[in-house]
């Protein structure tokens, strides 16, 4: 891996009680070109539009997506990633929304923080996840 991960560890070992599978760390120690990502939502890149979905799990499909889109776009890989912030509308969907996004960072161990806000930009958006990634040199 591009970069030094301190205390790795698992949600599932932290959050017995909730079905998560996320791998974290509590640091990330990185060189290399910094890429911030805007807040990425459910919705399409190219055309801006919403997907047609009030489904918390395929919101997140999407938003991870884009995160996967712009990295590549950028000259990165998922494995670059070094924080996720993630934005819920309900904390209810705390745990859809975890296990989604957890297929996508598999084994990269980001630090991560997760925030429930009243709302976002647009009403019939669940999620939303910012992430900085730093390309290694």
């Amino acid at each position: 891996m591009a970069h030094t991960r301190i205390r790795k560890f698992n949600t599932r070992d932290t959050y017995p009680e909730q079905k998560l599978d996320n791998d974290l760390c509590q640091a990330v120690v990185a060189r290399g070109a910094t890429v911030f990502l805007r807040g990425q939502c459910p919705q399409d890149l190219d055309t801006a539009e919403n997907i047609k979905s009030g489904d918390p799990v395929e919101q997140t499909h999407k938003v991870m997506q884009n995160i996967q889109q712009l990295i590549t776009e950028a000259g990165g890989e998922m494995a670059h990633m070094c924080k996720v912030v993630v934005y819920l509308t309900d904390v209810r969907h705390r745990e859809a929304v975890y296990r989604t996004m957890g297929d996508y960072i598999r084994g990269v161990h980001p630090v991560s923080t997760g925030v429930v806000v009243t709302a976002l930009a647009r009403p019939e958006w669940l999620v939303e996840i910012d992430a900085t990634f730093v390309i290694p040199d």
